[in-house]
């Protein structure tokens, strides 16, 4: 996620033109498309991963920004800060500690149950 984040902020400079939201779905994803005009040419473009709004509907207008030599790489104006992308890094690797984390746990108490169950069974046997 953090070369999406410098990706989008990479945008920042580029072309600013109004686009429409060409196909919906889950923008954050990468799933969304947009289509402008540039140098004359009808451009459709994917949004990158990380990009918002993914609540608007088909046919809204969106501001997005481009690269001249290749308009295809384009952004979300309002994501080119790279916000989007950020969060869902933290995310990820939050979600990706607490699993850690919880393995941790289960072995730790796999391994007490085990010694456990080890200590209780040469009590029962008894002396050889």
């Amino acid at each position: 996620m953090l070369p999406a984040a410098q990706h989008l902020r990479s945008l920042q400079t580029g072309e600013r033109v109004q686009a429409t939201l060409h196909t919906g779905g889950s923008c954050m994803i990468g799933h969304c498309r947009v289509a402008f005009e540039a140098d004359g040419r009808a451009v459709v473009a994917d949004l990158p991963v990380g990009s918002g709004g993914g609540k608007e509907s088909v046919g809204a207008p969106v501001a997005v920004r481009y690269q001249p030599d290749d308009p295809r790489t384009v952004a979300r104006e309002a994501d080119t800060g790279g916000g989007g992308a950020l969060v869902l890094a933290v995310i990820s690797g939050g979600a990706a500690l607490l699993v850690l984390a919880l393995s941790a746990v289960a072995a730790f108490f796999m391994a007490r149950q085990r010694r456990a169950e080890r200590a209780a069974s040469l009590e029962t046997a008894g002396p050889a």
